[in-house]
Protein backbone atom coordinates (compact mmCIF):
# COMPACT_ATOMS: atom_id res chain seq x y z
CA UNK A 1 0.00 0.00 0.00
CA UNK A 2 1.39 3.37 -0.97
CA UNK A 3 1.71 6.27 1.43
CA UNK A 4 2.02 9.94 0.79
CA UNK A 5 5.64 10.90 1.61
CA UNK A 6 6.09 13.48 4.35
CA UNK A 7 8.32 16.41 3.64
CA UNK A 8 11.49 16.98 5.70
CA UNK A 9 10.02 20.19 7.08
CA UNK A 10 6.90 18.35 8.26
CA UNK A 11 8.99 15.72 10.02
CA UNK A 12 11.12 18.39 11.66
CA UNK A 13 8.05 20.30 12.77
CA UNK A 14 6.56 17.17 14.31
CA UNK A 15 9.80 16.47 16.11
CA UNK A 16 9.89 20.00 17.52
CA UNK A 17 6.32 19.69 18.75
CA UNK A 18 7.10 16.33 20.38
CA UNK A 19 10.31 17.66 22.00
CA UNK A 20 8.50 20.75 23.22
CA UNK A 21 5.78 18.61 24.77
CA UNK A 22 8.39 16.39 26.47
CA UNK A 23 10.24 19.41 27.83
CA UNK A 24 7.01 20.85 29.05
CA UNK A 25 6.27 17.67 30.96
CA UNK A 26 9.79 17.58 32.40
CA UNK A 27 9.59 21.15 33.61
CA UNK A 28 6.07 20.96 35.02
CA UNK A 29 5.94 20.43 38.79
CA UNK A 30 2.91 20.32 41.04
CA UNK A 31 2.36 23.77 42.43
CA UNK A 32 1.12 24.30 45.96
CA UNK A 33 -2.00 26.41 46.11
CA UNK A 34 -1.00 30.03 46.59
CA UNK A 35 2.74 29.32 47.13
CA UNK A 36 4.67 31.70 49.39
CA UNK A 37 8.40 32.31 49.99
CA UNK A 38 7.91 31.14 53.59
CA UNK A 39 7.02 27.63 52.38
CA UNK A 40 10.71 26.87 51.82
CA UNK A 41 12.23 28.71 54.80
CA UNK A 42 13.84 26.71 57.62
CA UNK A 43 14.12 28.37 61.04
CA UNK A 44 15.22 25.52 63.31
CA UNK A 45 17.45 24.13 64.56
CA UNK A 46 19.48 27.33 64.90
CA UNK A 47 23.24 26.77 64.28
CA UNK A 48 25.34 27.41 67.40
CA UNK A 49 27.42 30.57 67.48
CA UNK A 50 31.18 30.00 67.18
CA UNK A 51 33.59 32.91 67.56
CA UNK A 52 36.37 32.66 64.96
CA UNK A 53 40.00 33.21 65.80
CA UNK A 54 41.65 36.54 65.16
CA UNK A 55 43.17 34.96 62.03
CA UNK A 56 42.07 31.87 60.14
CA UNK A 57 44.81 29.70 61.66
CA UNK A 58 43.86 30.63 65.23
CA UNK A 59 41.57 28.25 67.12
CA UNK A 60 37.87 29.20 67.16
CA UNK A 61 35.92 29.33 70.41
CA UNK A 62 34.75 25.69 70.24
CA UNK A 63 38.18 24.22 69.46
CA UNK A 64 40.16 21.89 71.70
CA UNK A 65 43.71 23.25 71.72
CA UNK A 66 46.14 20.33 71.54
CA UNK A 67 49.34 22.39 71.47
CA UNK A 68 49.64 26.13 72.03
CA UNK A 69 53.41 26.37 72.37
CA UNK A 70 53.55 25.99 76.16
CA UNK A 71 53.49 22.27 76.98
CA UNK A 72 52.47 18.78 75.89
CA UNK A 73 49.84 18.21 78.59
CA UNK A 74 47.40 16.97 75.92
CA UNK A 75 49.83 14.30 74.66
CA UNK A 76 51.37 10.99 75.73
CA UNK A 77 53.95 8.64 74.29
CA UNK A 78 52.24 6.05 72.11
CA UNK A 79 54.38 3.16 73.29
CA UNK A 80 53.85 3.44 77.06
CA UNK A 81 51.30 6.27 77.56
CA UNK A 82 53.85 8.18 79.69
CA UNK A 83 53.95 11.99 79.35
CA UNK A 84 55.03 12.89 75.81
CA UNK A 85 58.81 12.99 75.50
CA UNK A 86 59.24 15.48 72.66
CA UNK A 87 61.02 18.80 73.21
CA UNK A 88 59.10 22.06 73.72
CA UNK A 89 61.01 25.34 73.28
CA UNK A 90 60.30 28.78 71.85
CA UNK A 91 56.65 27.97 71.20
CA UNK A 92 57.23 24.87 69.08
CA UNK A 93 57.54 21.15 69.75
CA UNK A 94 60.31 19.17 68.07
CA UNK A 95 60.22 15.44 67.39
CA UNK A 96 62.31 13.20 69.64
CA UNK A 97 63.07 10.10 67.64
CA UNK A 98 64.26 8.34 70.78
CA UNK A 99 60.93 8.93 72.51
CA UNK A 100 58.95 7.67 69.50
CA UNK A 101 55.46 8.54 68.36
CA UNK A 102 53.15 10.66 70.52
CA UNK A 103 49.35 10.78 70.53
CA UNK A 104 46.57 12.78 72.13
CA UNK A 105 45.20 11.85 75.54
CA UNK A 106 41.71 12.40 74.18
CA UNK A 107 40.02 10.23 71.61
CA UNK A 108 38.07 11.59 68.67
CA UNK A 109 35.70 10.43 65.97
CA UNK A 110 34.77 13.00 63.30
CA UNK A 111 36.61 16.30 63.45
CA UNK A 112 38.29 19.31 61.87
CA UNK A 113 42.05 19.47 62.54
CA UNK A 114 44.57 22.27 62.11
CA UNK A 115 48.31 21.82 62.59
CA UNK A 116 51.48 23.50 61.37
CA UNK A 117 54.81 21.79 60.74
CA UNK A 118 58.31 22.72 59.69
CA UNK A 119 61.09 20.88 57.92
CA UNK A 120 64.38 22.27 59.31
CA UNK A 121 66.65 24.29 57.04
CA UNK A 122 69.48 21.83 57.69
CA UNK A 123 67.46 18.84 56.45
CA UNK A 124 69.47 16.08 54.80
CA UNK A 125 68.82 12.97 52.74
CA UNK A 126 66.67 12.18 49.72
CA UNK A 127 63.31 10.56 49.04
CA UNK A 128 61.60 9.08 52.09
CA UNK A 129 64.75 9.69 54.16
CA UNK A 130 64.33 13.46 54.08
CA UNK A 131 62.22 15.18 56.75
CA UNK A 132 59.81 12.30 57.20
CA UNK A 133 56.95 12.27 59.73
CA UNK A 134 53.18 11.92 59.59
CA UNK A 135 49.90 12.69 61.30
CA UNK A 136 47.71 9.67 61.95
CA UNK A 137 44.12 10.87 61.80
CA UNK A 138 43.06 7.90 63.89
CA UNK A 139 45.64 5.97 65.91
CA UNK A 140 44.23 2.45 66.15
CA UNK A 141 47.13 0.85 68.00
CA UNK A 142 50.81 1.02 68.83
CA UNK A 143 53.58 2.01 66.46
CA UNK A 144 52.28 3.26 63.13
CA UNK A 145 48.84 1.67 63.30
CA UNK A 146 46.11 3.92 61.93
CA UNK A 147 45.35 6.25 59.03
CA UNK A 148 48.32 8.41 57.99
CA UNK A 149 48.41 11.75 56.24
CA UNK A 150 52.04 11.95 55.16
CA UNK A 151 54.40 14.68 56.34
CA UNK A 152 57.83 14.99 54.73
CA UNK A 153 60.00 17.31 52.69
CA UNK A 154 58.58 17.24 49.15
CA UNK A 155 60.25 20.47 48.05
CA UNK A 156 62.36 19.42 45.06
CA UNK A 157 62.60 15.93 46.54
CA UNK A 158 61.09 13.22 44.27
CA UNK A 159 59.58 10.05 45.74
CA UNK A 160 56.62 7.79 44.95
CA UNK A 161 53.61 10.07 44.64
CA UNK A 162 51.38 8.21 47.10
CA UNK A 163 54.12 8.69 49.68
CA UNK A 164 54.96 12.38 49.23
CA UNK A 165 53.78 15.17 51.53
CA UNK A 166 50.01 15.53 51.44
CA UNK A 167 49.35 11.92 50.44
CA UNK A 168 47.15 9.54 52.34
CA UNK A 169 50.13 7.27 52.62
CA UNK A 170 50.15 4.43 50.06
CA UNK A 171 46.50 5.16 49.15
CA UNK A 172 45.98 8.59 47.58
CA UNK A 173 48.51 11.00 46.08
CA UNK A 174 47.84 14.70 46.71
CA UNK A 175 46.09 16.66 43.98
CA UNK A 176 49.04 19.08 43.83
CA UNK A 177 52.47 19.55 45.41
CA UNK A 178 52.18 22.80 47.37
CA UNK A 179 55.30 22.54 49.53
CA UNK A 180 57.17 25.54 50.80
CA UNK A 181 60.93 25.30 51.12
CA UNK A 182 62.63 23.91 54.27
CA UNK A 183 62.60 26.41 57.11
CA UNK A 184 59.17 27.74 56.12
CA UNK A 185 56.07 26.68 58.06
CA UNK A 186 53.53 24.42 56.37
CA UNK A 187 49.90 24.04 57.45
CA UNK A 188 47.37 21.21 57.22
CA UNK A 189 43.63 21.67 57.62
CA UNK A 190 41.82 18.36 57.63
CA UNK A 191 38.22 17.14 57.75
CA UNK A 192 38.19 13.54 59.01
CA UNK A 193 35.10 11.35 58.75
CA UNK A 194 35.67 8.12 60.62
CA UNK A 195 34.60 4.74 59.22
CA UNK A 196 31.40 3.18 60.53
CA UNK A 197 31.23 -0.49 61.51
CA UNK A 198 28.28 -2.78 61.97
CA UNK A 199 27.69 -5.08 64.93
CA UNK A 200 29.55 -7.81 63.03
CA UNK A 201 32.64 -5.59 62.67
CA UNK A 202 32.19 -5.08 58.94
CA UNK A 203 32.46 -1.62 57.39
CA UNK A 204 29.12 0.01 56.62
CA UNK A 205 30.62 3.39 55.64
CA UNK A 206 34.33 3.88 54.79
CA UNK A 207 36.63 6.56 56.16
CA UNK A 208 36.76 9.81 54.17
CA UNK A 209 39.22 12.68 54.26
CA UNK A 210 39.42 16.18 52.84
CA UNK A 211 42.66 18.09 53.38
CA UNK A 212 44.24 21.44 52.55
CA UNK A 213 47.97 22.19 52.65
CA UNK A 214 48.94 25.85 52.90
CA UNK A 215 45.36 26.76 52.01
CA UNK A 216 45.29 24.64 48.83
CA UNK A 217 43.07 21.56 48.41
CA UNK A 218 45.17 18.38 48.29
CA UNK A 219 42.64 15.62 49.18
CA UNK A 220 39.03 16.00 48.04
CA UNK A 221 36.62 13.78 49.99
CA UNK A 222 38.88 10.76 49.41
CA UNK A 223 37.45 7.36 50.34
CA UNK A 224 39.97 5.10 52.08
CA UNK A 225 40.26 1.34 51.63
CA UNK A 226 41.42 0.79 55.21
CA UNK A 227 44.27 1.61 57.56
CA UNK A 228 47.71 2.67 56.35
CA UNK A 229 50.09 -0.18 55.61
CA UNK A 230 53.71 0.13 54.53
CA UNK A 231 53.58 -3.31 52.89
CA UNK A 232 50.44 -4.91 51.53
CA UNK A 233 46.88 -3.79 50.87
CA UNK A 234 44.95 -1.68 53.38
CA UNK A 235 42.11 -3.18 55.39
CA UNK A 236 39.78 -2.09 58.18
CA UNK A 237 39.79 -2.99 61.85
CA UNK A 238 36.76 -1.91 63.91
CA UNK A 239 37.13 1.01 66.30
CA UNK A 240 34.86 3.71 67.69
CA UNK A 241 37.06 6.62 68.78
CA UNK A 242 40.83 7.04 68.55
CA UNK A 243 43.66 9.45 69.43
CA UNK A 244 45.41 11.62 66.87
CA UNK A 245 49.05 10.56 66.52
CA UNK A 246 52.25 12.31 65.37
CA UNK A 247 55.04 10.16 64.00
CA UNK A 248 58.68 10.08 65.01
CA UNK A 249 60.00 8.54 61.81
CA UNK A 250 63.25 6.61 61.92
CA UNK A 251 64.93 8.29 58.96
CA UNK A 252 68.37 9.79 59.71
CA UNK A 253 67.52 13.41 58.83
CA UNK A 254 67.16 16.14 61.48
CA UNK A 255 63.75 16.14 63.24
CA UNK A 256 60.72 18.22 62.28
CA UNK A 257 58.86 20.69 64.49
CA UNK A 258 55.15 21.43 65.06
CA UNK A 259 53.08 24.32 66.37
CA UNK A 260 49.49 25.58 66.65
CA UNK A 261 47.56 22.30 66.79
CA UNK A 262 43.82 22.34 67.46
CA UNK A 263 40.76 20.22 66.72
CA UNK A 264 36.98 20.69 66.56
CA UNK A 265 34.60 17.78 67.13
CA UNK A 266 32.11 17.43 64.28
CA UNK A 267 28.68 15.79 64.35
CA UNK A 268 28.28 12.45 62.69
CA UNK A 269 27.49 8.81 63.31
CA UNK A 270 28.54 7.93 66.87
Amino acid sequence: MSRTPRTLSAVAAAAIVTLGAANGLAQTAPAAPNPKPQDTEQWTPVPPVVTPGAVDAAPPSDAIVLFNGANLDQWVNTKDKAPAGWTVANGVVTVSKAAGNIETRRKFRNYQLHLEWQVPTNVTGTGQSRGNSGVFLASTGGGDAGYELQIMDSYNNPTYVNGQAGSMYKQAAPLVNVMRKPGDWQSYDVIWTAPVFGADGKVTAPARVTAFQNGVLIQNDVVLAGETLYIGKPFYRPYTTAPIKLQAHGDPSPPLSFRNIWVRDLPGTP
